[in-house]
């Protein structure tokens, strides 16, 4: 037996759907638009990696060189560290067997990695120019987050203003008085360009214990794009 309370319920379902679908209006006078702002900062975050290679008979010969290979850097490094300045953390860290080509174990191989990161550009490079027992392995320059969100928020504006120029230049070409904003997405994303680094290979020592490693930051570009439709109107 049907029950009467369900058939109502469908029905008053199927009517107010039916309901719905009359009065939504079809899309018509409808434009899509895009556009966009950008920015352009110095990268104001330094990082760079320092790294060792130890070789040696068995492993745990390995692992004690590559201990006092970053003990020693990390008691340079550690009495320069200030919060958000210069921050000091270790990096990858690998120990694994070496094979001859008959395939019989004939030694171990490590390497261990020091980190040196923040906005004190001399702070970091002085402190990395001091460290003996490791060799630099990778210099990266790119935005801190606070620098990045003032940055969107200025191109954003930029984007906006664009959208909504834009807008009304449509509008009146189509011979319209105006507009209404249907919907619209924002997405941001940066570009940063590579930075000049005035060394001569990656595995360059500073000249002496007091010398700072010679870097210098590039540049990134902050884009934000705005799109979606208006009702032309």
């Amino acid at each position: 037996m049907k029950n009467p309370k369900l058939i109502a319920a469908c029905a008053l379902l199927m009517g107010a759907t039916g309901l719905f679908a009359q009065t939504l209006p079809v899309p018509a006078n409808v434009a899509q638009l895009s556009a966009s702002g950008s920015v352009e900062v110095p990268q104001d975050l330094l990082s760079i990696a320092m790294n060792t290679t130890a070789n040696g008979p068995d492993a745990i010969t390995v692992q004690t060189q590559l201990k006092q290979a970053l003990d020693a850097a990390l008691a340079i490094a550690r009495p320069s560290v200030l919060a958000g300045q210069l921050d000091v953390r270790t990096g990858n860290f690998s120990l694994y067997p070496r094979y001859d080509k008959n395939g019989k174990l004939n030694g171990w191989q490590g390497t261990t990695e020091l980190v040196l990161d923040g906005r004190d550009f001399s702070r970091i490079t002085t402190t990395a120019g001091k460290i003996q027992t490791l060799t630099l392995s990778n210099v990266s320059f790119s935005l801190s987050r606070e620098q990045r969100t003032k940055v969107e928020s200025e191109a954003q504006a930029i984007a906006i203003e664009r959208f909504k120029g834009k807008a009304a230049e449509v509008s009146k070409s189509f011979g319209f008085g105006g507009y209404a904003l249907r919907e619209v997405t924002i997405n941001a994303n940066d570009q940063g360009f590579q930075p000049r680094q005035r060394m001569l290979a990656m595995q360059a020592k500073a000249a002496d214990a007091e010398s700072a490693v010679p870097v210098e930051a590039g540049k990134s570009t902050v884009m934000v794009n705005v799109s979606g439709s208006i009702q032309l109107r």
